[in-house]
């Protein structure tokens, strides 16, 4: 009897836990398809892009991830530079495969991308080759960027494994970085805490849309996290947004602008149909003047008078979403002006400094996606 006993709550105690574990991996796939391939085919740039794809795959890619600069620089860890890898450089190269169907290329490097960045509920948003160090916070937005890539891959594909892998990917991306239109900027997978801090450039709508589509509490959710950015509005007279937003202390960044967050801000609303028309007028001018600085104060004064690539690629990409040709091309000429030309150089076909031999792979991937918009 005691041993018939003991059977019988065996099989109940493991029948309890295969419903936990059934229940928790649950995961809430959207319908249909995404349209995040999505392109206005305006640019064709056959040539430019060509030298670029060839420098980035020759000179930046290894079997691990991108550099993150094409010049070797000692390690500082506030920031990441020299041969360190990116989640952020792997999300946009996988993007970037998605949009020219290179299919193989996808698998074999989306596998190589967890290899190196993968910590089960985020990718780590950094890796040291030198030390093999996985640090233990991610960047929301790349984890992002990577699972609208997944999605893409799938949509095209009508793979479902991938797009099983990306609702599964967003669930627990969802579950330690978003809550009550929350989205903070890191997690850290070692004190399980997440950032105060959202970024509103992390605030990817299309990709939110999408994949909070499942449920009313999700819908919800979605609202929520617009009325955040929303309401961290500048105003007309400098028609931009605040860099945060506190959760802490229920207040809004009064930091400097960092210009390419800030344009990353307004291609989410762009995609969405969301973009203020005094927003769009305000790039258009600063493209118009070649005037597109790198920072910018709360108050609008112009804070680093230097220039990048990746801000006027960004500007385009914006320009295209808002079915404005003649703008894209415009922001497009000016992006090229930094593709080093000269067949001599070690960074040939990068963007990037000759002199220095210096090529940022934010600014080099970040063009090559521009000219697929």
């Amino acid at each position: 009897m005691k041993k018939k006993l003991q059977a019988v709550l065996l099989i109940l105690t493991i029948f309890i836990l295969t419903g936990c574990s059934s229940q928790e991996n649950k995961v809430s796939v959207p319908n249909g398809d995404s349209n995040f391939s999505k392109r206005s085919h305006y640019g064709n740039y056959i040539s430019n892009e060509k030298n670029l794809r060839h420098f980035i795959e020759n000179k930046m890619m290894t079997k691990k991830g991108i550099f993150t600069n094409y010049k070797k620089q000692s390690y500082k860890k506030s920031v990441a530079r020299g041969h360190e890898l990116l989640s952020e450089s792997s999300g946009m190269w996988l993007e970037y495969l998605a949009y020219t169907h290179q299919y193989k290329k996808f698998r074999e490097f989306y596998q190589a991308t967890k290899k190196t960045f993968d910590q089960k509920s985020q990718f780590s948003y950094r890796y040291t080759p030198t030390t093999n160090k996985k640090f233990d916070v991610n960047a929301t937005l790349d984890d992002l960027r990577i699972i609208r890539a997944l999605q893409m891959y799938a949509d095209q594909t009508g793979n479902k494994t991938f797009k099983n892998e990306a609702a599964r990917r967003f669930m627990s991306l969802q579950k330690n970085t978003m809550s009550n239109g929350k989205i903070a900027s890191f997690y850290d997978v070692k004190t399980k805490k997440a950032s105060d801090d959202g970024s509103l450039a992390y605030y990817d709508f299309s990709t939110l849309k999408y994949f909070e589509s499942t449920s009313e509490q999700n819908k919800k959710m979605y609202k929520k996290q617009l009325a955040v950015v929303q309401n961290g509005y500048l105003g007309d007279a400098f028609p931009l947004y605040a860099s945060s937003y506190n959760w802490r202390s229920k207040t809004y960044s009064n930091s400097d602008l960092n210009t390419s967050e800030a344009l990353e801000t307004l291609l989410h609303l762009s995609e969405i149909g969301k973009l203020k028309q005094v927003s769009l007028n305000w790039l258009q001018d600063q493209v118009n003047r070649n005037t597109l600085y790198n920072s910018y104060s709360i108050n609008g004064n112009v804070v680093s008078r230097s220039h990048s690539a990746g801000s006027y690629a960004l500007a385009a990409m914006i320009f295209a979403k808002q079915g404005n040709k003649a703008m894209y091309q415009k922001a497009m000429k000016l992006t090229w002006k930094y593709q080093v030309k000269n067949k001599k150089s070690a960074i040939y076909g990068g963007i990037g400094i000759e002199h220095q031999n210096e090529a940022y792979s934010y600014n080099n991937l970040t063009t090559l996606l521009a000219a697929k918009y």
